[in-house]
């Protein structure tokens, strides 16, 4: 799976939305969101938010990856 900071990323690009929006929807700076792009983990109250402003569950990313993983190991 892709890094959680690159999902997001993506989905921001897909919904053609600015940084400079992103960052004001989550009252946080520019230079964050692109911090916040470099992550391979995000705090969950921040990603409850992040999705809430981009109407995409990434804990139901995060749970799909975590049960192709479960299912790789068997």
């Amino acid at each position: 799976m892709k890094p959680i900071g690159e999902l997001i990323k993506e989905e921001l690009k897909s919904q053609e939305r600015s940084i400079t929006w992103f960052a004001r929807k989550l009252c946080i700076d520019r230079s964050n969101v692109y911090r916040l792009f470099q992550k391979n983990s995000v705090d969950t109250d921040l990603l409850t938010r992040i999705s809430l402003v981009l109407n995409r569950d990434f804990f139901a990313v995060l749970t799909q990856a975590l049960e192709e993983r479960r299912n790789s190991q068997r």
